[in-house]
């Protein structure tokens, strides 16, 4: 917290010498809003992050072209702030007008639109339309594969979130499948105890409580457990969500 308490110290002073050197619209204000805006992000400070960002907004919708990609990138950003505050109408509306601009300004593959498709299946699979954060995130996988190495970690991302929507859907089977397919690539691509590893060891444990394979689910939780134990703080909260499943699995046994 202290360091970006630090970044954000001096990127405000940079702001205010930039604010006297410069012309009002000047695209290097634009930047200055938005990375403060992106460390008060980091910090928690939504609100803040948001008046930032669409400061940064103003400023480029006078100084770039109509359909640029830093416009896409604040409308995403901006977005992704309301998303963080419970505000997901204003969220997703935010995020389908930085696709909007992403598809006229970029080419089809490009992984900014895969972000995008992403960002709004999160979204939709929070408002619970399952079906649309489906669609969503197999279009992000799609771009992906392309623009992507096979076994590049977003892929298995990917695969994850259209994984936990099939769990939702009580698709259980295809949910195993692109977990399976998410795990794959995470050991190919990662340290044996990164902690995006006991991610897919959990999840899977997961669909299988929900099928009610009980044995199977305690060892795939006692495999994302040994994981986070080596990689991450002892307080940390993926160790105490996994404990917690392990505590529930046994009541079930």
């Amino acid at each position: 917290m202290g360091e970006y308490s630090k970044a954000l110290s001096s990127l405000e002073r940079s702001l205010e010498i930039r604010k006297i050197a410069l012309p009002p619209n000047h695209p290097n204000l634009a930047v200055s809003y938005n990375n403060i805006g992106l460390v008060c992000s980091h910090i928690g400070e939504y609100s803040k992050a948001l008046s930032s960002y669409e400061r940064s907004l103003e400023i480029q919708k006078i100084a770039l072209p109509p359909n640029h990609p830093d416009l896409a990138t604040s409308y995403n950003n901006i977005g992704s702030m309301y998303y963080n505050m419970g505000e997901y109408s204003k969220a997703f509306s935010l995020l389908e007008r930085s696709l909007e601009i992403r598809k006229i300004a970029l080419p089809p593959n490009h992984p900014d639109l895969a972000t995008s498709y992403n960002s709004i299946g999160v979204v939709y699979d929070k408002m619970g339309e399952y079906s649309k954060a489906l669609s969503s995130y197999e279009r992000s996988l799609e771009v992906k594969k392309i623009a992507l190495p096979p076994n590049h970690p977003d892929l298995a991302t990917s695969c994850n979130n259209i994984a936990m929507v099939y769990d939702k859907m009580g698709e259980y089977s295809k949910a195993l499948s692109s977990l399976e397919r998410s795990l794959e690539i995470f050991k190919i691509a990662l340290p044996p105890n990164h902690p995006d590893l006991a991610i897919s060891y959990n999840n899977i444990g997961l669909v299988y409580y929900n099928m009610g394979e009980y044995s199977k689910a305690l060892q795939y939780y006692e495999k994302a457990q040994d994981i986070w134990k080596k990689s991450l703080p002892s307080n940390h909260p993926d160790i105490v969500l996994v404990k917690r499943n392990i505590e529930n699995v046994k009541k079930k046994m």
